[in-house]
């Protein structure tokens, strides 16, 4: 303390006021003092609003059914569900960056065609005789298929079975609307033509081979629909093999057969195999990761918190939060996963620590 503030006690608060005018007069110039609220931006670690959450499969069911009772598809356009992060509510985030909603589809439903900038990925819960339709090839829909629809792909539902059709949607709708680079387009039409078959993109680039002449496609996958009765077979090698993460169990990410990045440029995708009895070890990432339970119960341990989680559930871990898995029961469990590493790696700004 300066002597003049030990003789004058009252300068202090003659300072304060001075400064408190000052910020007031510049303010009618739209500027603003950094050094008032520089701690806030620069932070020693990452900082969020949001929280650990999980959604319990039969509860959400039971209230999209009701859903489906209120209003058709054709009203909704999309009947969804979002998921809200209970730390950031009214906002339509899961993460900060995602979106993420449960769908549901009744027999004899289309949701109409469209295609917008935000990218979109469905992870299909429970229900068969749906389809999704992306860039002229319809894809059949089954438990645990992973399904891509790329900024700005044309893409429509429909459920031609008998039985109602329930997926995950996940889109990086925060991050687009971040930039205020939001774009969307309806079509005339309910349902786009369709000229390739169910698994023809995938065949096509997923096999080993890519046809030749093709266009380059290099900022996402090509591949609509990676099924998951052809995913699960490569865990139960690695798991034979003895490949299995401390952290992650055996898994696998879901890649551009191009080029063997990630799927979509703001969002990528895993698949782990958890055996029986895994305890894994604690880890954190600065990407906010969404899970889906594909097979078998567990919990999720986040900061001392404990998530419990069984077949179709749905939970989040936000960035930087240290989590451990742990299975449950006398069976494995499966869980895929989605976050926006992709766009964090882009810009240099990723990091994963335990």
């Amino acid at each position: 303390m300066s002597m003049a503030t030990e003789a004058n006690p009252g300068s202090k608060h003659n300072i304060q006021a001075s400064r408190q005018a000052y910020y007031e007069k510049i303010r009618g110039y739209n500027l603003a003092p950094l050094w008032e609220v520089l701690k806030g931006l620069v932070t020693p670690e990452p900082k969020t609003q949001m929280v650990p959450a999980v959604w319990k499969f039969p509860q959400v069911e039971k209230l999209m059914l009701e859903a489906g009772e209120v209003i058709t598809a054709e009203e909704a356009e999309r009947r969804v569900l979002v998921l809200e992060n209970p730390g950031d509510p009214g906002k339509s985030k899961i993460t900060n960056s995602l979106f993420a909603g449960i769908q549901l589809i009744m027999p004899g439903e289309i949701a109409d065609v469209h295609q917008h900038v935000a990218s979109a990925i469905r992870f299909v819960l429970k229900g068969e005789g749906a389809y999704t339709a992306v860039e002229g090839e319809k894809s059949n829909m089954e438990h645990g298929d992973f399904i891509i629809t790329a900024n700005w792909a044309p893409h429509d539902h429909g459920n031609t079975g008998k039985e109602p059709v329930m997926w995950l949607d996940v889109l990086d709708m925060p991050t687009v609307n971040h930039f205020q680079a939001s774009f969307a387009k309806h079509f005339d039409e309910k349902m786009q033509n369709v000229n390739h078959e169910d698994g023809d993109s995938f065949e096509r680039y997923a096999t080993g081979v890519l046809p030749d002449g093709m266009p380059a496609v290099t900022n996402r996958s090509p591949v609509i629909n990676y099924p998951y009765r052809k995913m699960k077979p490569v865990l139960e090698r690695l798991r034979k093999t003895g490949d299995i993460d401390k952290r992650f169990g055996a898994r696998v990410r879901y890649a551009n057969p191009i080029n063997g990045g990630p799927v979509l440029p703001t969002m990528g995708a895993h698949l782990s195999l958890l055996p029986k009895g895994f305890k894994g070890e604690p880890y954190r990432s600065t990407d906010g990761t969404v899970f889906c339970v594909a097979e078998g119960s567990g919990v999720t341990m986040v900061d001392g918190q404990p998530l419990e989680w069984g077949v179709n559930d749905v939970f989040v871990i936000p960035p930087w939060k240290r989590y451990s898995h742990e299975v449950k029961g006398n069976a494995d469990a499966v869980l895929f996963s989605i976050s926006d590493r992709p766009a964090q790696e882009a810009l240099g700004i990723w990091r994963e620590g335990n």
